[in-house]
């Protein structure tokens, strides 16, 4: 008894197979979710959120109020939240009662000076411990990365006998240069450098590009999102600084502006707030409106760094 041969499939039929099997996205669509989260523990994450925003904003809030606001006003009770008249008094007073002009000129030269510094030190010396091969490597790098563990203050002293027997006492090198050699700096860096494919610097090296060319046109180029983040926070970090210009400054026209606000503090005393809040604002709001424009970088720099 002879099998008949099975009957091919119709060409309609693979249109009608294709339509008759769910897609992916379809069976995805309809897959139950996870549980949940509880209601309470959404308003508690919520509720932590909030807070976390109030103890940052509200300080920076009635800081800036309160340089706006009439003297009276300040002192009121209770506390005036909102202004009823905004005023520029309180600028113009801690204008003219500290020379803000030359603080801020001296805060510009040693924050710009040292960062440009801090950073052409940070990226060489990344660039070294990654691809430049040298004996006991890994003992300095150990011990630079070691001296993160180490407060800023232990330097102090040595730092001033150094700088007052070179004669740099109240001078802006005194103020810059020995804070010049950044170790966190030269850590991100060297983290977001060894990300980088070094076939592409040994082709550059059998073209004949030594180290300054390869570091300069393939390095630089390919770690400036790190290299932005890093400037960002080195420059923050000389702007707000106040014990070492503190100690090695020693005439207002050698002062930062941080220096300058204790300044302004010392004339006005305690009893004038409103001029004191506005020199409070001479000295945060410039790094506020760089912090608020490069945000985005900084936390990119950073996740960048981290993730590769």
């Amino acid at each position: 008894m002879s099998t008949l041969p099975a009957p091919a499939p119709s060409p309609s039929a693979a249109p009608a197979a294709a339509e008759a099997t769910p897609a992916p996205a379809a069976r995805n669509r309809g897959r139950a979710r996870g549980p949940r989260r509880p209601l309470w523990r959404t308003a508690l994450l919520m509720a932590g959120v909030l807070a976390t925003i109030a103890v940052f904003l509200v300080p920076i809030y009635w800081l800036f109020s309160s340089a706006l606001k009439p003297r009276p006003d300040i002192y009121t009770w209770p506390l005036q939240w909102i202004p009823t008249r905004l005023t520029l008094d309180n600028f113009v007073e801690a204008w003219t009662s500290a020379p803000f002009g030359r603080f801020f000129l001296n805060s510009i030269i040693t924050t710009g000076v040292g960062t440009v510094l801090e950073i052409t030190l940070a990226v060489m010396c990344a660039y070294a411990f990654v691809f430049v091969d040298f004996r006991y490597k890994k003992i300095f790098f150990g011990l630079i990365v070691a001296s993160l563990m180490l407060p800023g203050h232990v330097t102090l002293i040595v730092n001033y006998m150094t700088v007052a027997n070179l004669g740099w006492l109240n001078t802006y090198q005194g103020i810059i240069l020995p804070g010049i050699a950044s170790a966190f700096a030269m850590f991100l860096l060297y983290q977001f450098m060894r990300t980088i494919d070094k076939d592409i610097l040994q082709a550059a090296e059998i073209d004949g590009a030594g180290h300054l060319r390869r570091m300069l046109t393939i390095v630089v180029p390919l770690s400036s999102p790190m290299i932005l983040t890093s400037t960002l926070i080195v420059m923050v970090g000389k702007w707000n600084e106040y014990v070492w210009p503190l100690i090695v400054t020693s005439t207002a026209d050698m002062r930062t502006l941080p220096i300058g606000l204790q300044f302004l503090r010392q004339q006005e005393g305690m009893s004038n707030w409103g001029a004191i809040m506005a020199g409070a604002v001479f000295v945060s709001l410039p790094m506020l409106i760089l912090f608020f424009l490069a945000q985005k970088r900084i936390i990119g720099g950073l996740a960048a760094g981290a993730l590769k």
